[in-house]
């Protein structure tokens, strides 16, 4: 059983929920019978609420919906002659496209930070995930319990104890430390007379949460919602299945369970020996197998089960590690290629006689006046590539690893990188606080490591580092390093972003494609949110729209 605490509705609740939720008392449901933008909007505001997805909908939906005509609605109206056609088409054809153009939309919720990155690993797929940025942890579920993973083998262990004494002691400081961090942020930076009190609690709440949610460990819970096609769900749980987490193998059943609901016919492979067996199979062993060849050849480098890190060590580091110094060049006929009528060598031959400014005034041609970091050049920018090297404490890299349109790897998180005290922390004098539930958190884990290797990893805070490898083409490149060096944007990731774009023009000597990249922020900004705050309200006003509380 996998561990979860339930929520209780009332019976009129209950009748409203079931014409649109595939279970109401599981941590996995899949929407239906809704509006595509219902779902939408919905999962939107999930991101940013600390209610889950099903309270959420009663208390700040439903309203707006008419609901009596849904009464008495059956989901599974029409399934079966559709999964007689399905099953018509994919035995005669084998045609694996028709799985890619039914779609669910499906929560996720009370999963650990850890399986977030599984859940979160596809590509062709649509992910919002509740933010450690947003939300804050400080409240406890209805079963008193702190939000964190109680994996049930490590409980009924001998040091299910320890396990639970210390996550408490961890959420304790995190809470005690939030609260002293909004009060010196309020002393440190006073309210402007033209911000209004919402637009001021909002931004320095989110400030104080920036600060502290290096403190949450990787097994603090959080929801998930996703939208995907069938084959995207194929091989999330197949994925899942494969992974050495017991939690994420336990997620994939409840996965599966509800994708049955509502795309029967399109997950109906996974339960196949010779298919989904072999799969997982498959994947387990050749990670096995790989693991095993890299312990023996490399036995030096892997990583050291006593170098620990008793305190702040080490430095956050971006390094360019590959790339392609005629990049420029081949942006440039990309972008002359397609307009051309001659083979792409000969197209080649007479951009490389381009003087600079030529050169210039034809990639400013095809990036064109850009309005806002939304509007991007075209597909040319795809034509060269970088892969960066980059260590960061481990709530930045979540931020990061969602973007899909790039290639990233990362290495087991540990504490041997170290971490970093925030500056707000040091400078509200809870310095020796900070470091405290640190040392909590990295002793927790070499306790654990030697008898629970995988869940060792929920006593980690986020605030420790992780080496991981992004590779990205240029065009993907503008989007995240302008989009995360944005003024709103955690620390931690916003300096990324910049080294990101430092380098791409200084060592990779791509200077006329960061120049492309003209929404890159440099700038400080002390209360990030305070102006994405400000344009929202603004917006609020011009609608005539009351903030949620």
């Amino acid at each position: 059983m996998f561990p979860y605490v339930p929520e209780h509705f009332t019976a009129e609740e209950e009748d409203v929920l079931r014409r649109y939720v595939t279970n109401l008392d599981l941590p996995v449901f899949a929407l239906v019978n809704l509006p595509e933008v219902v779902k939408g909007a919905l999962f939107a505001r999930y991101s940013r609420s600390a209610k889950s997805l099903r309270r959420l909908f009663l208390d700040e939906f439903v309203g707006e919906l008419d609901v009596t005509g849904d009464a008495g609605v059956d989901a599974t109206v029409g399934l079966r002659r559709a999964e007689e056609l399905y099953d018509r088409v994919f035995l005669e054809y084998g045609d694996d496209s028709v799985a890619q153009l039914g779609g669910v939309h499906l929560a996720c919720e009370q999963a650990s930070n850890l399986l977030t990155k599984v859940l979160e690993r596809g590509r062709l797929m649509a992910y919002l995930e509740q933010s450690t940025r947003y939300i804050a942890y400080d409240a406890r579920l209805a079963t008193g319990h702190y939000r964190y993973y109680r994996d049930p083998v490590l409980l009924d262990s001998p040091l299910g104890a320890r396990y639970v004494g210390a996550m408490d002691r961890m959420f304790d400081s995190y809470a005690q430390l939030l609260a002293d961090v909004q009060a010196w942020l309020v002393t440190r930076h006073p309210r402007r007379p033209e911000d209004s009190d919402l637009v001021y609690r909002r931004a320095v709440r989110a400030k104080a949460l920036d600060v502290v949610r290096g403190l949450l460990p990787a097994g603090s819970l959080s929801n998930v919602g996703i939208y995907g096609t069938g084959q995207a769900y194929e091989h999330l749980v197949l994925r899942m299945r494969a992974h050495p987490l017991p939690e994420a193998r336990r997620y994939a059943e409840l996965v599966l369970e509800e994708l049955r609901k509502v795309i029967p016919s399109f997950v109906q492979r996974l339960d196949r020996p010779e298919r989904g067996g072999r799969w997982v199979a498959y994947l387990e062993e050749t990670r096995r197998r790989t693991d095993d060849v890299v312990a023996r050849l490399f036995p030096d480098l892997l990583p050291d089960a006593d170098a620990t890190a008793p305190g702040p060590a080490g430095q956050p580091s971006v390094t360019l590690v590959d790339f392609d110094p005629d990049g420029e060049e081949k942006v440039l006929v990309a972008i002359c290629a397609a307009r051309l009528d001659r083979p792409e060598p000969e197209v080649a031959a007479a951009v490389e006689r381009l003087g600079a400014e030529d050169r210039r005034a034809l990639l400013r041609a095809y990036v064109g006046e850009r309005g806002n970091r939304r509007h991007r050049p075209g597909r040319a920018f795809e034509r060269t590539s970088y892969r960066f090297d980059v260590v960061t404490d481990y709530g930045a890299f979540r931020d990061l690893q969602r973007h899909r349109m790039l290639t990233v790897e990362w290495q087991p998180l540990g504490v041997h990188l170290g971490y970093e005290v925030p500056a707000e922390i040091v400078g509200a004098g809870l310095g020796a606080d900070y470091v405290a539930s640190m040392e909590r958190s990295r002793q927790l884990f070499e306790e654990l490591r030697p008898v629970f290797p995988d869940e060792a990893v929920y006593a980690v805070a986020l605030a420790y580092r992780v080496r991981f490898n992004l590779q990205l083409n240029a065009r993907e490149a503008m989007h995240l390093i302008e989009l995360r060096s944005g003024p709103q944007g955690h620390a931690g990731y916003r300096w990324v972003a910049q080294e990101m774009h430092r380098q791409l023009a200084e060592r990779a000597g791509h200077r006329l494609l960061a120049e492309a990249m003209t929404f890159v922020d440099y700038d400080g900004h002390e209360l990030g949110r305070i102006g994405s705050e400000r344009d929202a309200e603004r917006r609020r006003q011009a609608h005539g729209i009351v903030a949620p509380g």
